[in-house]
């Protein structure tokens, strides 16, 4: 179908106008009841970005001041946008798409596509649950029928910053005789680097790269072990499905009052530093990855609790994989 420039222009203003050969004055033609029901679909667009963006920000566990300084951003452009009220051009590259009949997405450029990109892209859009999780299964080194081959790698402890993960995680290496492993100083080690080098240097992409990679070195091992994972893995899904699909997950999970005490016990408020709203920021990081925590094989909460009774605690929710790792669907690394 071939659509010229003014008709495009018209439809973008007004998507629902039928092409007609004489000349289009939208502002004049235009139904009062249809632009205001245009206005409130883009108002729920505009909101539903802000939400998107806010829900992703909170995910990498990054304040609004961050995000700023990093993007090179004005603070309060990102709360515009976070509030709905954004650049008003992504809602006329939406009326573009619309009056095309086309998804928004299919207007943004690819960095170079696979040839088939288009075919696979309109292929998952009419496919059924179950054939995309079929398909998530091959492409992730699957079979033919779905069935991961995957080694049980060992023990992998997940949630905010501050939970006690390194702790706990230590304690319980020892006590059932496993290494006991940090990722991100894993990924230190690697790199020759600390976290906020790698960061400074190589940003959140280039961050996430190398937890990938330092995750697949410490698999090839081959070696069972008790894996304290970083905050914002959770942030990086195909990361943190290995995560899932390799260990036996538990969620270490605090009050934020307690997560934001033993921080500053630390001497850490990374990403956090100079923003007074740190305990609203934290709050919201947690909320946002509430959902994806919870994915994890077991809970354990550590709030009002001693060390030693935490600990006891986590002993107890590792205590049916370490009898019997086949009734997870896991392998040890001797089969």
């Amino acid at each position: 179908m071939i659509i010229h420039r003014k008709t495009l222009a018209a439809l973008a203003v007004n998507p629902r106008r039928h092409y007609v050969s004489a000349p289009l004055h939208p502002r004049k033609q235009t139904d009062p009841g249809q632009m205001t029901e245009a206005s409130d679909s883009e108002t729920g667009f505009l909101e539903a970005l802000g939400q998107r963006v806010r829900t992703m920000r909170a995910l990498r566990g990054m304040s609004r001041k961050v995000l700023a300084r990093v993007s090179g951003i004005s603070e309060r452009y990102i709360a515009q946008l976070e509030s709905g009220k954004g650049n008003v051009s992504i809602v006329l590259l939406r009326r573009v798409s619309g009056a095309m009949g086309a998804h928004l997405e299919d207007l943004i450029p690819e960095t170079e596509p696979a040839p088939d990109w288009a075919v696979i892209r309109d292929l998952l859009r009419k496919a059924t649950p179950a054939q995309i999780a079929q398909a998530k299964e091959v492409l992730a080194g699957g079979d033919q029928s779905g069935q991961r081959r995957m080694a049980f790698a060992g023990i992998a402890l997940i949630g905010l910053r501050g939970a006690g993960k390194s702790t706990l995680g230590r304690m319980l290496a020892k006590k059932i005789g496993w290494s006991f492993v940090e990722l991100n100083k894993e990924i230190e080690t690697q790199n020759g680097l600390s976290v906020a080098e790698i960061i400074a240097l190589y940003g959140q992409d280039g961050f996430r790269r190398m937890e990938q990679a330092a995750l697949t070195q410490l698999l090839a091992r081959k070696e069972p072990m008790v894996l304290a994972t970083g905050g914002g893995i959770v942030a990086e899904p195909l990361t943190f499905e290995l995560i899932l699909s390799s260990f036996y997950t538990v969620w270490i999970k605090a009050e934020p009052e307690e997560h934001m005490a033993r921080v500053r016990g630390q001497g850490d408020l990374r990403p956090m530093a100079d923003d007074r709203s740190a305990m609203t920021e934290l709050r919201n990081i947690l909320v946002s990855r509430e959902p994806l925590y919870a994915r994890a094989n077991a809970v354990v909460d550590t709030a009002g609790l001693t060390v030693d009774a935490a600990a006891s605690r986590l002993v107890d929710a590792v205590a049916p994989v370490l009898h019997d790792k086949h009734a997870f669907g896991l392998r040890s690394a001797a089969s």
